[in-house]
């Protein structure tokens, strides 16, 4: 049992009170687990080389780690359980439990601590990755929370260390990896690919909101359309009727979808989450849409491999045609023809050219893609030239060479300029691409069927 009965009567109120003042201060709350993209870069680089890549579930996991003794907190005993009077007695919590605030963060400590001792290093560029370097042999563990996946170059040692976790934590060995966090992990080891799909979780959110019967649609948003906040609901009567749609709901369904597998509609759910406080049935209809659209393109996984092409990204920005008139930075990078990191948002600030719109969208993808360079060079070995990142600016590569456009530019915050350093020091080469082949544009503005089918096969988005 984690739980042990007090040997005294209840704490009084001054103890109580000091308790608190001191766990504001020092309570760590945080736990970290693997990103998506690092999970993403990791199954990838597996692919490619024809790794073995094996799962596992840690068994009731918080319940593995202990409370320290400073962290001291009670619980009133369980009516049918009272081992004393209840009115004098209770227990202290001497494990984690579900539900606990610190529970998370106490089952990663111990597993840092059990890991290191197996000879596990912890990457700085992600902490929620571990690896270790057995002679010429590497193998890699990403964790979310219980959830693990572990690669590397040999399977005797994978299965190796997988037993000697299992010694110090009970665990369900799931063998081959086959489903990740709710996404489907397939392979085709003489093609050296791998895909990742969410067919069953996007059946079941359209199951949950009553879509199944919805018309298929071929574009997640329609680029005649424009949404506004006065589209918003006023009137007593509409507002009511809008707080029996689950817009919000909706919204946080599809996202997992968005940031898991489908970057195809990163753009329309970024865009819809604004409207989240006060949506409209204009909006509704949109976020049907996109619904509509994933149930007639449920079967295309996001693929990696099939061709050698190593890590290029690219990037856009759409300007200020938003009723916010902030522009949209879009990028997405890709190992092997697979997206592995994207994003799409809203830039902080309004930019007075499309020239300074693109070349602050640049510099956040500038920033990614250090990071993935850091996490590759870390884990597995550092890349040997820089990194290809393309635009479809031509002005903004431009800039980031020299300052030849000092009269228009001059009022740029300093700290975007933090990409002239990155490609001056060789990390990062801009190159210009037309923006017919420009990837990250579906990343940026809604566009028409045949754009966003081309695109969504650059993404590595392939039929299943």
């Amino acid at each position: 049992m984690p739980l042990v009965p007090l040997t005294s009567t209840r704490p009084d109120s001054s103890h109580k009170a000091s308790r608190k003042s001191t766990a504001s201060t020092t309570l760590k709350l945080f736990a970290p687990v693997a990103k998506l993209s690092s999970i993403r870069l990791i199954l990838a680089i597996a692919a490619r080389n024809g790794w073995d890549i094996q799962s596992f579930d840690f068994n009731s996991a918080y319940l593995n780690s202990t409370l320290d003794d400073d962290e001291v907190i009670y619980l009133e005993q369980p009516p049918d359980f009272a081992e004393k009077d209840p009115k004098n007695y209770v227990l202290r919590l001497r494990k984690a439990l579900y539900g606990l605030k610190q529970g998370g963060r106490k089952w990663y400590e111990h597993l840092c601590i059990a890991l290191a001792d197996l000879g596990f290093n912890r990457a700085e560029s992600d902490y929620g990755v571990f690896f270790a370097i057995d002679a010429n042999n590497i193998t890699v563990l990403a964790i979310h929370v219980d959830d693990c996946a572990i690669t590397g170059s040999s399977t005797p040692l994978i299965s190796e260390y997988k037993r000697r976790i299992g010694e110090k934590y009970p665990l369900t060995d799931l063998g081959e990896v086959s489903w990740l966090l709710g996404i489907k992990v397939a392979r085709d080891r003489e093609a050296r690919t791998l895909s990742l799909s969410q067919h069953a979780y996007i059946d079941s959110i359209l199951a949950r909101f009553n879509f199944t019967d919805l018309k298929p649609s071929s574009i997640p948003m329609d680029p005649n359309l424009q949404l506004t906040k006065s589209q918003c609901p006023t009137s007593l009567a509409d507002i009511a009727r809008m707080r029996k749609i689950p817009y919000r709901e909706a919204i946080g369904s599809l996202m997992y979808a968005a940031v898991g597998t489908r970057p195809d509609i990163s753009f329309a759910i970024s865009t819809l989450a604004q409207f989240s406080q006060n949506p409209g049935w204009t909006h509704w209809e949109a976020v049907k849409r996109v619904f509509r659209y994933l149930l007639g393109t449920k079967n295309l996984v996001l693929q990696y491999g099939g061709v050698q092409r190593g890590l290029e990204g690219y990037v856009d920005a759409d300007g200020a045609s938003q009723e916010h008139r902030h522009a949209i930075t879009g990028y997405v990078f890709l190992v092997d023809g697979g997206a592995v990191s994207w994003s799409s948002k809203k830039q902080e600030l309004v930019t007075l050219s499309t020239t300074e719109a693109e070349y602050v969208a640049a510099t956040h993808a500038a920033k990614e893609a250090m990071w993935i360079r850091r996490l590759l060079g870390e884990v597995f070995r550092p890349l040997d030239g820089p990194t290809t990142l393309y635009s479809d600016s031509q002005s903004a590569i431009a800039l980031t060479k020299d300052g030849q456009y000092h009269a228009r530019t001059k009022h740029i915050d300093i700290r975007y300029h933090f990409i002239r350093y990155v490609v001056e020091a060789g990390t990062l080469r801009l190159i210009y691409c037309p923006t017919n082949d420009m990837t990250a544009d579906t990343l940026t503005k809604a566009l028409p069927s045949p754009k966003v089918k081309h695109f969504a096969r650059a993404l590595g988005l392939v039929t299943d």
